[in-house]
């Protein structure tokens, strides 16, 4: 009788609990777009959920900022910002100081 409540109650577990982290899963991959090389500024600006603020450069090969202003971004949990260089329009590096984490 214990056999068949554990093995009821595995069932159970599995066929609830699959279903929602299945769904969790997938409305996070849907919600993010991993930032990636070769990104143009509209692109990278929608993965990391903010705006990109201009710094410098020239038309196609500008330097912007994504600031961490906006609350549920990617960046939300950032003091600093994110600099991305684009290349003929496309992102070709970013830096930004990962190494900590604000608590």
């Amino acid at each position: 009788m214990q056999r068949f409540l554990t093995l009821v109650v595995i069932t159970l577990v599995v066929a609830l609990g699959t279903p929602l982290g299945t769904a969790r899963a997938q409305q996070r991959a849907q919600n993010s777009i991993p930032l990636a090389f070769g990104m143009n500024a509209d692109q990278a600006s929608q993965s990391l959920g903010v705006p990109l603020n201009y710094v410098r450069g020239t038309p196609g090969n500008e330097l912007f900022v994504a600031l961490p202003n906006v609350r549920g971004s990617v960046l939300s949990r950032r003091s600093d910002g994110l600099y991305l260089q684009f290349g003929k329009g496309r992102l070709i590096a970013w830096k930004g100081d990962w190494g900590t984490n604000p608590q």
